[in-house]
């Protein structure tokens, strides 16, 4: 964890995951993949609402995604980008932090890793140890983790690894927005 983001930074974040936690993953063999196509997208029940009222609160709402099938030539990064200018436009979210790479690029923006969270925190002067890291997979709790933000885990019980550790379990965004706001 970078301590001069934690310090320094003065707004508090929510860090969303995209597919899973705003709109809905498409689960096959019990595993969650990302719509193909802004047709294919759709919005879950209570995010919209639960955006709305985390932005009003002052929280910074920043989503960071992992979007590996585009390096793979699954996925057409327009396709993924169109999706995301679709959220950004009927939802107040504050940026998209979009990481196109596989696991074997090395990068640093690739969930777990906290690159994307860090990036993020310096661009909006977040505090990241006021903040939280709501995902639906353990790679985002992870990089929550390493970023020093609390944790919320939406549990769809996937077939996959699950995470360690994690703050908050819960069903739905909704269910996480309204820890956010009580805490």
């Amino acid at each position: 964890m970078n301590p001069d983001l934690n310090v320094r930074g003065i707004h508090k974040a929510v860090f969303l995951d995209r597919d899973g936690v705003i709109n809905r993953a498409v689960v096959r063999d019990g595993k969650p993949y990302p719509p193909e196509t802004l047709a294919d997208m759709e919005i879950l029940p209570g995010v919209e609402a639960a955006i709305r009222a985390l932005h009003e609160a002052g929280w910074k709402l920043v989503v960071v995604t992992n979007q590996p099938d585009v390096a793979r030539g699954i996925a057409l990064r327009a396709k993924v980008e169109e999706i995301n200018q679709y959220l950004a436009h009927n939802l107040p979210i504050d940026e998209f932090r979009t990481c196109y790479h596989d696991s074997s690029d090395g990068c640093d923006c690739r969930k777990p890793l906290p690159g994307g969270l860090f990036a993020a925190a310096k661009a909006h002067d977040i505090n990241l140890s006021a903040s939280y890291m709501v995902g639906d997979r353990w790679r985002d709790v992870e990089a929550g983790e390493r970023a020093g933000c609390k944790t919320i885990f939406i549990d769809y019980g996937y077939a996959e690894k699950q995470p360690q550790t994690v703050d908050h379990r819960v069903r739905s965004l909704a269910e996480a927005a309204r820890i956010i706001l009580e805490s």
